[in-house]
This record gives structure tokens, sequence and C-alpha cells, in this order.
């Protein structure tokens, strides 16, 4: 399930990395049969193209692959790698795509598409992204993935694409730790509870998930009779969001348990400064 409605950058570079062969035969040389037949690379390259064009992507990935079985050493075996990992991608077949774009990553490191074979694996990881009631290895795979790009290619429009990316993905992970902590609060498991909010703050501080973390986390602390803990929390809360319903929550849940109830600081403005003696003038 994917977490953005917007469109990748996964066609930024089709244009280049398909190029048609100069001097090829289109003629009858589109049709692509899967069991070994040798041919040109002229003609498996174009007949690839072609099924991609078509929107058969299974099979144009086939005739990529097949375009650097028969012909490893030429330079449309390098085009075709990438292609064939982006037809594999197109096809939904991510597994597929992240291998092949691994597999060219490995042979051509220095290449200057490796960002685009990083930023193919980084959005294979991210289109498998699940609810958050599922397991979220693959999200956190997909935020490996997105920094690594980042990290490598920062200059990049694929990386300004992954760090919005990035973002996203987090405020996800975030959200997959406060349904479980929900899980454990309807059950009474209160330090189970505080462990999963108490990591939203800490690691994903940023999302939009903090606010309600803070205040889950004084419900959880004065369930365990840690009033002290409890305010502490609802201080924080105030001091960053003191015009949220979680605050308003949080505040009436201290007030409720007798405790005073912690308000936003109000900075006093600092008093102006004297005015500087006049210099003494001699006649």
């Amino acid at each position: 399930m994917r977490i953005s409605p917007t469109r990748p950058l996964a066609l930024v570079l089709v244009a280049a990395l398909a190029l048609p062969l100069a001097g090829c035969n289109r003629g009858g040389g589109t049709r692509a049969d899967l069991p070994y037949v040798a041919r040109d690379v002229g003609t498996l390259y174009t007949a690839a193209k072609d099924r991609l064009d078509r929107g058969q992507y299974k099979l144009a990935a086939a005739l990529f692959d097949e375009v650097e079985r028969q012909h490893p050493y030429s330079v449309w075996a390098r085009r075709a790698q990438l292609m064939g990992a982006f037809a594999y991608y197109l096809d939904k077949n991510y597994t597929q795509a992240i291998q092949s774009a691994q597999r060219f990553l490995a042979v051509h490191p220095g290449n200057r598409d490796a960002p685009y074979a990083y930023y193919l694996i980084a959005l294979s990881y991210y289109e498998q992204i699940s609810d958050v009631t599922r397991d979220q290895k693959i999200t956190q795979q997909s935020l490996d993935a997105l920094g690594e790009l980042n990290r490598r290619y920062p200059n990049t429009r694929y990386a300004a694409d992954a760090r919005l990316k990035i973002d996203l993905v987090r405020d996800h992970l975030a959200g997959k730790e406060m349904e479980v902590g929900r899980y454990y609060q309807v059950r009474g498991q209160w330090l189970a509870s505080v462990m999963r909010f108490r990591t939203v703050i800490d690691t994903y501080q940023t999302t939009t998930h903090t606010p309600e973390a803070l205040m889950r986390l004084v419900e959880s602390y004065l369930a365990l009779g840690i009033k002290d803990e409890a305010k502490k929390a609802a201080a924080v809360l105030g001091a960053n969001y003191p015009g949220t319903e979680w605050y308003e929550r949080a505040y009436e849940l201290i007030g409720k348990h007798g405790e005073p109830v912690p308000v936003p600081a109000v900075e006093t403005p600092a008093p102006a400064p004297a005015a500087s003696p006049t210099p003494a003038t001699t006649s």
C-alpha cells in the first residue's frame, strides 16, 4: 500500500536509457520468444523496448534480461540491465526489480546511472509498505534504502524525492508504534505501552504522532501511579503543543488526579536596558 499519491520519478531516465539502436530493423523483429533464440543485440533490445511501450512489462523485462544473457559484454547489456529492473518495477514484481537493480550496482558501481538504480530499489520497497496493522519490516527496508540514496547522492533529483518519502515513512513507522501502544493500553499492559510511546517521542519526535504519544504517556504513567512522570509528559506537551486537543486531555487528566496542572510557560519580556549616561563635556 503506497503512503503517498505522488507519481515517482521512475520514468525520468527511460528516454535516456531506451535510445533506439542505429540501423536496427524493427520490421518483424518485435516478437520475442521466451525460449532461447539467438538474436543480434539490436533485434533483442528493440523488441524489449517495443514491449515496454505497449505495456507488456513482464515480457519486456524478460527480453531485456535476454539482451544481457546473449550479449553480456555489449554497451546495450548495461542499459538493458537497468531497463529490465524498470520493467519489473512497472510490472509490480518488486522483488525482481530490487535484485536486478542490485546486480547492476554490483557490476557497475560507478556508473552515472547508479543513482537511478538506488532510486528503483528504494521505490520498490516503498511501494510495498503495508497498513500499520501489519508487519513493518518492508517499511524499515524502504527507510534504509531511501536513506542510502540520500547519503550517496544528496544533490540529485532522486534524493530530493527520497527526502520527502523519508518523512512519510518515518510517520508511518511512528503510526505503527502508536497502534501497538494503544493495543497494550486497552489490555492494561501499561509498562509495555510506555515503551512504545517513548519510542515515538525519542525516535520519531518530528512526526505528527508526537502530541498524542505524550498524552498517552500521561495516561499510562497515571495508571501506573507515577504522577511525577505524568506531569513531566504533560508539561512537555503543553510547552510544545499548547493548542492541541491532546494537551487539553492531558490537562484534564492531571487535574482529576488532584495534581497541580502544568501549563505552558509564558516568557516574561526582558526589561529595557537603562539609558547610557550622557558623556560629560569639558569646557
